[in-house]
């Protein structure tokens, strides 16, 4: 039976294809085969039409309940949440169908018939995503109509064509994140159980987006959910190009067992981090000459979304406004380095604590980069500038020199301290990028591991010490200019 379906395959693709009539040819044989598991078909059909009717019924008591008490706004918030529910609980088969395509093909000995067919990767890797699709998609399409037949019956309620749209699509979006995401997990890891132990990290924050999602329909915020489906459709754009960055047949059949070499990791982390330099001078000439030269794309990205970030502020001052006495300083004379020193300033020890405080949110925006491709570090590090840019425009609303209170209070350290952060953050971008910008034949271990290693020197390079550096004119140079423009001494 193995041998006869990957010859069938073969035969199907021996002519030539397009890249998606290649992948259909995968995705039809899979989804042949799925419809002939009952194992797939059972919890299918029950999502579709068991949990559609306990919705039914569960939302026909919740509007009854309410209405009895005068808070009928529950009961409409609620039915349109239930929709949401149940177009997501049948995709959540998706993820097990996902998770069987190459590492179940690989216990079950049927991978190599598969991967001998003249089949490119890239339709290989479409069609078993297309496949993992499909069926669960279908069925929640079908969950969606048999509940809103059995409201319109019950409780005679009808969406709007809006919120429909809104339904389905966060119903395919999210069915297409979860299943390229489980895809990517299923051709990296040798067996079943590896891979669904990894599937947690695609679960857990589907599941958190999910609540996230509850708690904007809940308060009426429907239209916030085109920004979500936007987001999820560039993350789906981005892990399908993940995939297909790191498909590759030939380390699949040479796979056996995913073994953790940490001896050889460091000795690549630190031949990368060294890049060939014999001393410490050329060391650094090699950070300017080649790391720098590397991140230029996402050193222009970076200061983009900060400098977008500073005009971002500066336009919310003009909407959350703030009372024009805040700004009314009429103490601002040398008594302030006084008060400033008991804040820590002007010592050594404030040097300390605004260094710990700045490495602490660069070791943060790293976290929160790899696993984001760098997002929410760029976010992170441009809420520096939105609040500048907020206090800007909020002394121009009060009538005050903005330009003046900058360059007093912010301009003297954020010289080096906004170089810095847009280093720091284009490194991080370029390390959170490194799964789909993989160069051709390299594992995503080994490119994550020189991506480490890049950022690594440049932190300690260039950011550490412009780090230090304005640290140091924040605590001793930074009070004395604010005392000596603001004071007028």
């Amino acid at each position: 039976m193995i041998f006869k379906r990957g010859w069938l395959m073969a035969a199907e693709a021996s002519t030539p294809t397009t890249l998606f009539s290649g992948a259909w040819i995968v995705a039809r044989r899979e989804i042949r085969d799925q419809f002939r598991d009952w194992r797939v078909l059972a919890p299918i059909l029950l999502l579709t039409l068991f949990f559609p009717i306990l919705m039914n019924f569960t939302a026909s008591q919740a509007v009854d309940f309410v209405g009895r008490y005068g808070a009928p706004i529950i009961g409409e918030r609620l039915i349109p949440f239930l929709l949401m529910v149940v177009g997501f609980f049948p995709i959540s088969i998706s993820i097990v169908i996902a998770l069987e395509s190459f590492a179940g093909e690989r216990e079950r000995q049927t991978l190599e018939p598969l991967l001998a067919t003249p089949l490119s990767d890239g339709q290989l890797y479409l069609g078993k995503t297309a496949a993992s699709l499909v069926p669960p998609l279908a069925a929640a399409y079908l969950g969606i109509t048999v509940y809103l037949i059995g409201l319109l019956v019950k409780v005679q309620w009808v969406p709007s064509p809006q919120l429909l749209i809104q339904i389905l699509s966060l119903t395919t979006i999210q069915a297409m994140v979860m299943v390229s995401g489980a895809v990517v997990i299923s051709s990296l890891t040798t067996s079943v159980r590896a891979a669904n132990l990894l599937a947690s990290f695609i679960i857990i924050p589907v599941a958190m987006l999910i609540m996230g999602e509850s708690m904007i329909m809940f308060w009426g915020r429907y239209h916030i959910l085109w920004w979500i489906v936007l987001a999820l459709m560039l993350i789906a754009i981005v892990l399908t190009r993940m995939g297909l960055r790191l498909f590759n047949r030939e380390e699949l059949l040479a796979r056996e067992l995913d073994v953790l070499d940490l001896r050889g990791t460091g000795r690549r982390f630190w031949s990368s981090f060294l890049s060939g330099a014999r001393n410490p001078m050329e060391w650094y000439c090699g950070l300017f000459s080649k790391s720098l030269k590397r991140i230029r794309f996402p050193i222009l990205i970076t200061s983009a979304i900060l400098l977008t970030g500073f005009f971002v502020g500066y336009k919310q001052a003009e909407v959350f406004r703030l009372p024009a006495e805040i700004f009314q300083v009429n103490a601002f004379d040398k008594d302030w380095l006084e008060i400033l020193r008991d804040f820590g300033m002007l010592t050594p020890s404030g040097v300390v604590k605004i260094l710990w405080a700045n490495i602490r949110a660069l070791i943060l925006a790293t976290i929160l980069g790899v696993f984001t491709f760098g997002v929410l570090a760029e976010i992170l590090l441009m809420a520096p500038l939105v609040i500048t840019g907020y206090f800007a425009g909020s002394l121009t609303q009060a009538g005050q020199g903005a330009f003046q209170y900058i360059t007093a209070l912010v301009l003297p350290h954020a010289i080096l301290e906004v170089p810095a952060a847009i280093l720091a953050g284009a490194a991080i971008l370029q390390l959170g990028m490194a799964a789909i910008s993989l160069p051709k034949g390299s594992s995503l271990g080994e490119g994550w591991t020189t991506s480490l290693a890049e950022w690594a020197r440049i932190s300690i390079g260039i950011v550490l010490p412009l780090l230090i550096a304005a640290a140091f004119l924040e605590v001793f140079l930074t009070p004395r200019i604010a005392v000596w423009l603001l004071s007028g001494s």
